[in-house]
């Protein structure tokens, strides 16, 4: 017999069992059988209540003409042993359950951790919470006032801001004279040159100009402006 016939035999049993209508042999076979058998201990607990409501059949305890039902006490099962095995089953079923609401509220909390990351993340603008901003070092801004040179009547001034990588230089003048187009000039402490910005004829002298150098800010010694030719039309000391 395979183990699927056996366990189908047995639990047609169940009902005998709870009775007490099974011989010693089968009752102890089924002992054996439901110590393993979780199915056949859920449905044993299933019927348990069955022998009670016989018990408030009116000649419940005799068969039909009237005598009483002869079961062997040897093979009923001991009230002891079907509480056990209903313990165990209730036990097994309690913890199932446990385990079960244990799983569910790990789910529930991960989702309302996701659920408030979201809600955090669009309230803030996906921005990670920081504490007071940092103020940034403000940039070192220098003003020079040019001077004109020789035959020029050149003013204005140059803005000289610091930046990472050198300077930025802002022209504001007016009063150009010259041949177009016109240069910047950032002249540093050692004599060197680098051309900051250049730009063509204005019809009223005046003129704004951006421009940058690679010098770091305290190595600025001039800012100076010059014609096409290299004629110097202006000067503006760094101070």
């Amino acid at each position: 017999m395979s183990d699927l016939d056996e366990h189908g035999s047995l639990h047609r049993l169940l009902g005998g069992y709870l009775l007490g209508g099974l011989d010693e042999a089968d009752t102890d076979r089924l002992d054996e059988h439901l110590r393993d058998c979780a199915d056949c201990r859920a449905e044993l607990d299933r019927l348990a209540p069955v022998p009670e409501m016989l018990q408030h059949l009116p000649d419940a305890r005799h068969s039909g003409g009237g005598a009483p039902l002869a079961v062997s006490p040897a093979a009923r099962p001991s009230p002891q042993n079907i509480e056990g095995l209903l313990s165990r089953m209730r036990a097994e079923k309690h913890k199932e359950v446990r385990v079960n609401r244990t799983r569910w509220l790990v789910a529930a909390a991960v989702v309302l951790i996701a659920a408030a990351a979201i809600g955090y993340g669009i309230f803030t603008g996906g921005r990670t919470p920081q504490g007071p901003p940092e103020a940034l070092p403000s940039a070192e801004l220098i003003t020079a006032r040019f001077e004109a040179a020789p035959g020029s009547s050149l003013t204005g001034t140059a803005a000289i801001t610091q930046k990472s990588w050198g300077v930025a230089v802002a022209l504001d003048v007016a009063r150009m004279s010259g041949d177009a187009p016109f240069l910047c000039v950032v002249r540093n402490k050692a004599g060197a040159t680098e051309q900051a910005a250049v730009w063509g004829d204005t019809p009223d002298g005046k003129a704004k100009v951006s421009g940058a150098s690679s010098f770091p800010v305290n190595d600025v010694e001039a800012i100076l402006i010059t014609d096409k030719s290299g004629k110097l039309i202006g000067t503006a000391p760094v101070v």
